[in-house]
């Protein structure tokens, strides 16, 4: 990487390559958010980032990090005010 890379708000070239589809990758998270997916909120919280995350590896969606952050800020803050129905 480059002085003028870093100082940059743009992307590297390579980092669009690191979300090429990979099912195994897809099946391995969700696979993880199935196991520690329990009864307590913390836990369906981790669960529902993992499935977003897998998102990024899924050919059949169209979803960029930034796009997961904002809805991962939404499942917290959605936990935080007790639920949807507040």
């Amino acid at each position: 990487m480059t002085e003028s890379d870093a100082t940059t708000d743009e992307p590297a070239e390579d980092d669009a390559e690191e979300f090429d589809p990979d099912p195994e990758r897809v099946e391995l998270l969700r696979k993880v958010a199935d196991d520690v997916r329990g009864e307590t909120s913390e836990s369906k919280q981790l669960a529902n980032i993992l499935y977003r995350t897998s998102d990024l590896y899924d050919e059949d969606e169209e979803t960029t990090p930034e796009e997961i952050v904002r809805n991962v800020k939404f499942i917290l803050e959605v936990n935080e005010r007790g639920g949807l129905g507040r």
